[in-house]
């Protein structure tokens, strides 16, 4: 029986998707589900104080390779473009 009085912990994730001028963290939030997302943009000290209250965990490979598998399937279509083809060769370059 669960205890209604006891909350259950909800595991909070991160991933950071980009620093603009080390001034500002861009970043995906999620709550239980890594998979829905938002979007969201802090100043660095707020960013650092958001991961602590919210005791985030980093979100893994496979998750961040599930979000951008979903997030191309979206934009470009199930079936293999040219865009798509361009992009994944764009982000193997910035692997380099």
């Amino acid at each position: 029986m669960i205890d209604a009085k006891q909350p259950t912990a909800l595991v909070k994730y991160i991933r950071i998707t980009g620093e603009r001028n080390a001034k500002f963290v861009e970043f995906d939030f999620a709550i239980q589900d890594p998979t829905l997302f938002v979007e969201l943009i802090l100043p660095q000290q707020a960013f650092q104080h958001f991961c602590e209250i919210n005791h985030v965990i980093e979100m893994t490979a496979e998750q961040q390779a599930w979000n951008d598998a979903q997030e191309d399937k979206w934009r470009y279509g199930i079936e293999p473009t040219v865009l798509n083809h361009a992009r994944q060769h764009s982000d193997q370059d910035d692997q380099a």
